[in-house]
């Protein structure tokens, strides 16, 4: 008789599917586990391919990724005890990301075909898995209420250094019609005292004058280039984070879509359990 790794049902027991089945369930669907190794770098299973397993981390560490080079974004890294891929284990779908690795990983994996046949053979299980199916879709339905951007820019704000308000002021007191409309006045009364002679200390051509500007000029453009940095530094930060909201936003609606999918799927299949046991006892 095959022997039950106690440590597989452990792992296996602490899945949220799985919580609510028996000693009995748990160790017959313990003995349908499979031990497979993964060495650092190497794909447990690519975006886009087609899913048909379930994975639990006995030893090791996995990171989950959506998309590739420079649009790649790290869902989650994960560890020792922790699972991924349940949802390919309901409706075969391609997978969603890319689980990579990260150092060598010692997986047990459910496959597909396994649990199909083990949920025909105890449709009592079945109905606790979708009790655990039900709860799981309630909580993502309250996660997708929830509001999960963030202001880039409030927190880009606390940052700042002394320095940095100074220019941001600066810059923007510069560029603004009273900063015009003063500094022409200034200029129109140095010019207008030098040449009525109500005073004579920078006669035509204003040489003093020149100096004066220039050595504004000089300082408020690096003032002015600072304050722009940062303003493509707050655009970046919003596009990221408006990038991450969305791509957020695509992947838990795909989600819930597909445990829509699984709970009716996994309904239809205990209906006709249930209409071939009523024939059957009707043909007795």
């Amino acid at each position: 008789m095959q022997q039950i790794d106690p440590r597989h049902r452990e792992l296996l027991s602490k899945i949220a599917l799985f919580e609510s089945l028996t000693d009995e369930d748990l160790d017959n669907l313990t003995l349908r586990l499979e031990e497979v190794v993964y060495e650092e770098g190497a794909a447990v299973f690519k975006q886009g391919e087609e899913g048909s397993s379930l994975f639990i981390i006995e030893e090791g560490a996995v990171e989950i990724a959506y998309g590739e080079g420079i649009g790649k974004v790290v869902l989650a890294t994960l560890f020792n005890g922790q699972y991924f891929g349940e949802l390919s284990l309901f409706d075969g779908s391609p997978r969603s990301a890319t689980a990579t690795a990260l150092k060598h990983s010692e997986l047990i994996r459910l496959d597909r075909a396994d649990l199909v046949d083990f949920v025909n053979k105890n449709p009592a299980a079945a109905l606790r898995i979708i009790a655990e199916m039900g709860e799981r879709l309630r909580q993502t339905n309250e996660l997708m209420s929830r509001r999960v951007s963030r202001d880039v820019l409030e927190e880009e704000e606390e940052a700042l250094t002394f320095g940095q308000r100074i220019a941001d002021r600066v810059a923007r007191f510069g560029g603004s019609w009273p900063f015009i409309g003063l500094f022409s006045l200034v200029m129109f009364v140095w010019m207008g005292i030098n040449i009525i002679r109500v005073a004579n200390f920078d006669p035509y051509p204003f040489i003093l004058l020149n100096l004066a500007l220039s050595t504004i000029a000089a300082i408020q453009a690096p003032i002015i280039m600072m304050s722009q940095n940062r303003q493509a530094t707050k655009d970046k930060l919003l596009a990221e984070n408006d990038y991450k909201v969305n791509l957020k936003a695509e992947i838990e609606i795909e989600a819930l879509l597909r445990g829509q999918a699984e709970i009716l799927a996994r309904l239809s299949l205990l209906e006709r359990g249930a209409t071939r046991k009523n024939h059957e006892v009707l043909s007795s």
